[in-house]
């Protein structure tokens, strides 16, 4: 690990500003992305800022009946609270079926949205990848990318975004709320958090530099039923092959259906949404239009019809 210095945060303000100001700045909450690949040295960090003290951590209700999570809420705490189990099910679901319990335990909400690729290339410094030395190559592009994505990929990269609760996030419309390091804040929808590869594969996110996440705020309930389904190579502390987060018959409108392990972003198509009738077939196609696949990865088109085959199964026994 190389050296760095350590300082600790006295407000988001004060800690959005000390991360611009210091080139190769990063936040530090939980850890449990940051750390590793500092050990790997995939991340090289010459300064971190210590948020954990900034009393981000509740989760409240909004003046529309929703609820807003501070970003510093640990994935544990959030997918236990009864408000969460009982009105946004589909991600208590979605928290539950990740990492493990030591790990949710220190995973905060803010950190889980940053968490980076899990693409094999990404952490093998010995292979070019884009995302971690921009412009040195894509290794994954002809390598092994069983696991990879099929959406939104570019010539420049093929990776997949790993967070499951994003994925629920996505389903929920939640919305990210952030300070910059002027102190100004403002709010970003999900569905424009997360950025598709381009060309700039290394630009993960709609954030400025320094601009700090301080809450996800998620609207009133919609009802209906909520299902998590993820799909992956062993039953538990794996990443998703792919992953469908649904909600059935809710009360202000159609389903929906937003999909992990597809994209560099959770994945959802609006206009899918409006083909449950035609069952899963329908909803898939229109979901998974425009699919590039390698010759390892295709098998991914027909998991996810009968992923959602089974969600919908599911949803009508309900």
């Amino acid at each position: 690990m190389k050296p760095f210095t350590y300082e600790r945060a006295a407000s988001p303000a004060a800690a959005a500003a000390a991360v611009a100001r210091t080139p190769g700045a990063k936040f530090v909450a939980g850890g449990t992305n940051l750390l590793d690949l500092m050990k790997l040295q995939i991340e090289t960090p010459r300064h971190l800022v210590d948020v954990n003290r900034l009393g981000l951590d509740t989760i409240e209700p909004t003046a529309e009946g929703g609820i807003r999570i501070g970003a510093l809420v640990r994935n544990t705490a959030l997918a236990a609270d009864a408000r969460v189990r009982r009105d946004y099910g589909v991600l208590s679901r979605a928290l539950v079926s990740g990492a493990s319990g030591q790990l949710r335990n220190k995973a905060t909400t803010a950190g889980n949205l940053l968490q980076r690729t899990r693409c094999p290339y990404f952490y093998d410094t010995n292979q070019p990848c884009n995302k971690r030395q921009p412009g040195s190559g894509c290794a994954a592009i002809g390598g092994f990318n069983r696991n990879l994505a099929i959406l939104g990929t570019s010539k420049d990269c093929i990776a997949t975004h790993p967070s499951d609760m994003a994925v629920a996030m996505r389903a929920l419309d939640a919305t990210v709320e952030t300070v910059m390091p002027n102190g100004q804040t403002r709010r970003i929808a999900i569905a424009d958090f997360h950025r598709l590869p381009g060309s700039t594969p290394w630009v993960e996110t709609a954030l400025v530099a320094g601009e700090m996440i301080t809450a996800v705020t998620l609207p009133a309930p919609v009802g209906g039923t909520h299902i998590y389904r993820k799909v992956r190579d062993r039953s538990s502390y794996a990443f998703a092959t792919i992953s469908v987060a649904a909600v059935l018959r809710p009360t202000n409108g159609t389903a929906r259906f937003a999909f992990g392990g597809l994209a560099h972003k959770p994945w959802r198509v609006e206009a899918a949404e409006t083909r449950v009738d035609g069952g899963a077939k329908a909803i898939a196609a229109a979901a998974l239009a425009g699919a590039q696949t390698t010759d390892q990865n295709g098998f991914k088109i027909p998991l996810v019809e009968r992923t959602l085959a089974s969600v919908l199964a599911e949803g009508a026994a309900a």
